[in-house]
């Protein structure tokens, strides 16, 4: 086994995570080494404009991410059952290469909501204990709050280019945004994109039931664009295919339009491609790593040293080297004590099919994050002192739907699904289709959990990640409660063939893709009893680890956490370079 030179810091995973801590700490003056269980890949090699929007090929086969017989785990609802391999894509849509999910993400950039980092306390302080601790539901704060986020959202946000119209800075509050959001400094650096019919429908629709339709923040840029790199970036065409596709425009951000070009010109930056990290080594006495043994692509076991060792990865990968590493307690379900692996949550989504008769949708034009969004029935935004949950969902419609294979599946209740018949419905009802999504929060359980599973393992001999979980009924209740707000704003819309859906009135399946958001297992809070990491994102249990990713949420809100994790990356690595590299310790008093 041969050992490297020693560098300052070593990053496992070079998504939107570690591309923005390798850039803000190589900037700083360390040195710094990723390593990336993928190839390379870039926008002008992988996905140019010469390159067809095959959607067989991206969007069906989904040639950008990793393979499950590469990257997989077990799945389970109860204790009392075995779990099994899960051995298509599914929920967990983990990228393929370098950038990591960055690359072939969608592009909707949500900061979340104050009440979502002090979502226990909230709770208690509107409603009482008995809503917080429910007996099922295990609820706790992030340890950090929004405003103290703030300045990190702004960061990635510029980073990123956003496209948005803010709703809230400095406490004015202007209609065209969303009304609801925590307070912000300054607007969005581009403008919010295009309003197009299906949002416009929405917005109509929505404005007349009295709640607050808004553009939904997008990494899909609305205008050309430099960002504080210096980076230039292109204004999107809403040509259609985007989520699970690369932008050969470099409209759509990602860590390859956004940092890797001025990342990977630093002297002080390296990275290791097609090399897995399969253990972070920890020293003699256990309170501190030193590094990192990864196998390379020639199938040999290597060990990276580093004074400080960054674990960004995909969320499950970030939980499964914590567990094989033996770092921190693994969480026992039976007696709620551990840390690792506790409060993995999901997205609970509902929502409905439309068709309104009339109507010329042009859904074959889009970006991935375009549409309209209520937050009207989101966070704690509304009143359940009389209602049987807590939480909500973000109620929203999109204008990205046009894609062939996909969309022929998106009939009315009733049409033929083959021959001449369905040939004829998809003509007839291809123009007036839409859907309103609604990406719900999830709260998490004390029965749902990651551990290792006893009996899988994977070519390199570790064992897969065992998942055991399903929907709070707290969940169950909201989706209920969102999908008739959403039945009730199609019928507003016009639509006379509405099709409901709700993917949490059933035992939650890792096999069926409502969402790809998942979260927690390392979690962070105040807490070294409820939490695996500090609100720096430091390891409690060896103070030069840090864990940085969605596996840090203690629970899911009803956005998507991609701007999240990148504030929270921005946090942490600034942390590492301002104060823990002067005094290396402990980053909180606890």
């Amino acid at each position: 086994m041969a050992t490297n030179g020693k560098a300052d810091v070593v990053i496992v995973g070079l998504g939107w995570a570690g591309s923005l801590m390798a850039e803000e700490l190589t900037r700083a003056g360390l040195n710094v080494i990723a390593i990336d269980r993928g190839p390379w890949m870039d926008t002008s090699t992988h996905t140019p404009p010469a390159v067809d929007p095959d959607e067989l090929r991206w969007g069906i086969r989904k040639e950008l991410l990793a393979k499950p017989k590469d990257n997989t785990l077990t799945f389970r609802n109860r204790t009392d059952q075995v779990a099994a391999p899960q051995r298509e894509h599914g929920i967990f849509e983990l990228g393929g290469g370098v950038g990591g999910a960055g690359f072939h993400w969608a592009g909707m950039a949500w900061r979340f909501s104050p009440w979502d980092f002090e979502i226990r306390s909230k709770t208690i302080e509107r409603y009482g204990i008995a809503r917080a601790d429910d007996g099922e539901m295990q609820l706790q704060d992030w340890g950090v709050t929004y405003d103290e986020m703030e300045p990190f959202y702004d960061r990635f946000e510029r980073i990123a280019g956003i496209s948005g119209k803010a709703g809230n800075i400095d406490g004015v509050i202007d209609p065209e945004g969303n009304p609801f959001e925590g307070r912000r400094t300054r607007d969005y650096p581009t403008p919010r994109l295009k309003t197009l019919r299906s949002m416009e429908v929405f917005n109509e629709a929505t404005a007349r039931m009295g709640y607050h339709p808004f553009t939904i923040p997008a990494a899909n840029l609305s205008q050309p664009y430099v960002n504080p790199l210096g980076v230039s970036m292109g204004a999107c065409t809403y040509c259609g295919f985007c989520l699970a596709y690369g932008c050969g425009n470099f409209s759509k951000s990602s860590p390859q339009a956004c940092v890797f070009p001025v990342l990977m010109r630093r002297p002080n930056f390296k990275v290791i491609t097609e090399s897995c990290v399969i253990k972070v080594n920890k020293a003699a006495d256990g309170k501190t790593v030193t590094g990192v043994t990864y196998v390379d692509n020639q199938g040999r076991e290597q060990i990276q040293d580093a004074d400080i060792v960054c674990v960004t990865a995909f969320q499950v990968d970030n939980v499964r080297l914590m567990l094989t590493s033996g770092i921190g307690q693994p969480y026992d379900p039976a007696t709620q004590t551990g840390t690792v692996g506790r409060n993995f949550s999901f997205q609970t989504i509902s929502g409905v099919d439309m068709w309104i008769e009339g109507e010329v949708m042009n859904p074959f034009i889009g970006a991935g994050a375009h549409g309209s969004q209520i937050d009207d029935f989101n966070s704690d935004n509304f009143d359940h002192s009389e209602l049987d949950f807590i939480g909500g969902a973000g109620i929203l419609t999109l204008a990205r739907d046009g894609a062939p294979i996909s969309k022929a599946g998106k009939l009315p209740a009733g049409s033929p699904r083959w021959g001449s018949g369905f040939k004829k419905a998809y003509q007839d009802n291809y123009q007036t289709y839409t859907t309103i999504f609604n990406q719900g929060c999830s709260m998490p359980v004390k029965g749902g959990y990651l551990d290792l599973d006893p009996n899988y393992k994977d070519k390199f001999g570790v064992p897969l990640l065992r998942l055991t979980y399903d929907y709070a009924q707290s969940d169950r209740n909201m989706a209920k409660f969102t999908m008739d707000r959403s039945i009730e704003i199609a019928q507003e819309m016009g639509a006379k063939h509405i099709t409901p859906f709700n993917f949490a009135d059933k035992p939650f399946t890792t096999a069926i893709i409502a969402s790809d958001h998942v979260i927690g297992g390392a979690v962070m809070g105040a807490d070294p009893a409820t939490s695996v990491v500090n609100p720096f994102l430091q390891s409690w249990d060896c103070h030069n680890l840090f864990v940085v990713g969605a596996s840090a949420f203690p629970m899911n809100a009803g956005y998507n956490p991609t701007a999240t994790v990148g504030a929270l990356a921005i946090r942490a690595a600034q942390a590492i370079h301002q104060t823990y590299v002067h005094n290396p310790g402990s980053l909180v008093e606890g």
